[in-house]
């Protein structure tokens, strides 16, 4: 999810057993967005069953990418989408593969609507969710040919990395979405939790590292975005990590 310097999650985690990776904002929108949610979301917004919290999603309810987006094709899945730059952009250059974006910030998700109308994008759909019920609940086992995960939110306060979204229980539901030799593309401009990525990872059976030496080339479908760009601005560097899902027993 995207960086945020919030202290505490809000009341919403309550309902959940382990903590969720994200504070939930106000969700104010512009008038601009507001018009943008009116008009578009009934084409781009996936409909979801909800449980006990807004973002979350009622177990026993998945949906059937081939229905969603009329078609069988290949899905690639944005975790944290953001503003919707980057899955903008790969729906638009990639019209042969179908796109979802998970994300919690409704502002977030109107600029992303906007963005894909105006581009004229149609391969593109969005889901308001917390990710790991996304992954556990809402998508059907070995329906995702790519999982990409780019900047999350790094908690890099200690008293918070429990936070984190990559960490142990986070494998076994990229697994279960994942078809056998797809991708899980990972990256962040913190050192710590870049390392502590490739650790879970390593140390999860059902993937391998589908990169040589210390880290994974950048990704190239990977456009710059200004989260990127403001790690950059830092000094920090940007650390890539792919990993290929093993085939099922």
């Amino acid at each position: 999810m995207p960086h945020s310097d919030a202290p505490e999650p809000p009341a919403e985690s309550r309902f959940r057993a382990e903590p969720v990776s994200f504070v939930r904002r106000s969700g104010r929108m512009t008038d601009g967005q507001e018009r943008a949610w009116a008009e578009h979301a009934p084409f781009y917004v996936i409909e979801v069953e909800r449980g006990e919290a807004v973002t979350s999603i009622r177990p026993g309810t998945p949906i059937t990418p081939a229905s969603v987006f009329g078609r069988s094709a290949p899905l690639i899945v944005e975790i944290g989408s953001g503003q919707g730059h980057a899955i903008v952009h790969a729906a638009r250059t990639r019209p042969e593969a179908d796109f979802l974006a998970v994300e919690v910030f409704v502002a977030g998700l109107a600029r992303t609507m906007l963005d894909a109308e105006r581009a004229d994008v149609r391969n593109l759909r969005l889901v308001e969710g917390n990710a790991p019920e996304v992954l556990e609940h809402l998508l059907p086992e070995a329906s995702v040919d790519e999982l990409w995960i780019f900047f999350p939110d790094p908690w890099h306060k200690s008293k918070h990395t429990k936070r984190r979204l990559i960490a142990p229980p986070f494998p076994e539901l990229a697994a279960r979405v994942l078809r056998d030799g797809g991708m899980l593309r990972l990256a962040t401009d913190w050192e710590d939790y870049a390392r502590q990525m490739r650790q879970v990872l390593g140390d999860a059976d059902d993937f391998a590292p589908a990169f040589d030496g210390e880290w994974a080339e950048r990704f190239d479908g990977r456009i710059m975005t200004a989260f990127e760009r403001k790690g950059r601005a830092k000094g920090r560097e940007i650390r890539d990590l792919t990993y290929r899902r093993a085939p099922r027993a």
